[in-house]
């Protein structure tokens, strides 16, 4: 077939619109990523993500390649979830992630009965209603136990053993945050009445009302201040840490987060490995595992941190049996 110039030119045209159509359509019939939608209660945490996003990988789901995730960071702003959730169900996202919060892992079982949901809740996940039972979950939840409120007895006595002195102790929750909260002012009473102390209870839900509490307790001074876990509170962790020294209140917390920045002391599990945990148990998911037949995870690493610059700070004498209880002493 002969070619004059206009053919020709016609016809490399054509040639290239089919070569740059090719990958179109190549991706066209690729199907679409997984997305995992991931509901948080804090501010944005780019290690908390990360740990998140390392379980993924253990699973063998690269993000941004094989799956995608939806980052929502609550901040303190639990009045959301119920749009939240109901956005996420409508869109029929491939799992559910809420690795740190009871009131998102509640919202999202309250949003679906059918899209899987992988929770990392402090209290226990069948009394809350997201499990049947923990070796066999048997609906759309499954998860990880942080034994946020089973600590709480061991929290305070750790306080106690590094102010030995103390009679008033200010108990401070999060509201916003109310199956935490109540959970926690069940805990406490009896845990406070064991070690002879006296406790007040003191809300914030936002950073004003955090400032607001500590205001109170210039007024009204207390001998040390046990800090509720809640997610708000850790992504506040900086504040809270300028606070209590600003006031020179011995406070201790739930996670490693605040005496590394400054806070003075904290008693729980890692936070590091729940969200990990997490990651992997939606990689499963993703893979095909049901919900149903995964087990609740319960974890079993709790680590003791103490800031000892900021005790320093505050006048307080680290005993020798706390130092060693301790897992890690920040100088």
């Amino acid at each position: 077939m002969q070619f004059d110039q206009q053919n020709r030119r016609e016809f490399i045209t054509l040639l290239g619109g089919a070569a740059a159509a090719w990958p179109r359509a190549a991706r066209a019939q690729q199907p679409p990523m997984p997305v995992v939608g991931f509901v948080n209660g804090g501010a944005p945490e780019v290690h908390r993500a990360s740990a998140f996003g390392k379980g993924l990988n253990e699973a063998g789901y690269v993000e941004g390649q094989s799956v995608l995730v939806e980052y929502h960071w609550l901040e303190g702003r639990y009045d959301r979830l119920p749009s939240l959730m109901a956005d996420l169900v409508r869109r029929r996202v491939a799992v559910i992630a809420t690795p740190g919060s009871n009131p998102a892992s509640l919202a999202a079982k309250a949003a679906t009965a059918t899209i899987p949901i992988v929770f990392g809740v402090g209290a226990d996940p069948v009394k809350l209603g997201l499990v049947a039972s923990l070796a066999r979950p048997g609906g759309n939840a499954t998860g990880i136990n942080f034994f946020g409120q089973e600590v709480t007895a061991k929290r305070m006595g750790v306080l106690n053993q590094l102010v030995p002195k103390a009679v008033r102790v200010a108990v401070l929750v999060n509201p916003a945050n109310a199956t935490t909260a109540e959970a926690t002012l069940r805990e406490i009473p009896e845990a406070a009445r064991a070690l002879g102390l006296q406790i007040r209870v003191l809300n914030a839900s936002t950073s004003r009302e955090i400032e607001a509490a500590f205001a109170t307790l210039g007024r009204e001074p207390a001998d040390a201040l046990f800090v509720a876990g809640d997610g708000f509170f850790t992504s506040r962790r900086v504040q809270f840490a300028v606070l209590a020294v600003r006031h020179a209140i011995p406070a201790i917390y739930s996670t490693r987060e605040y005496p590394e920045v400054g806070g003075l002391m904290s008693y729980g599990t890692d936070v590091m490995d729940r969200f990990r945990q997490v990651g992997v148990m939606s990689g499963q998911i993703l893979k095909g595992a049901k919900p149903a037949d995964l087990p609740v995870i319960q974890s079993t690493k709790f680590e003791l941190v103490i800031n000892l610059q900021t005790a320093r700070a505050l006048g307080l004498e680290l005993p020798n049996a706390l130092q060693l209880l301790a897992d890690e002493v920040i100088e």
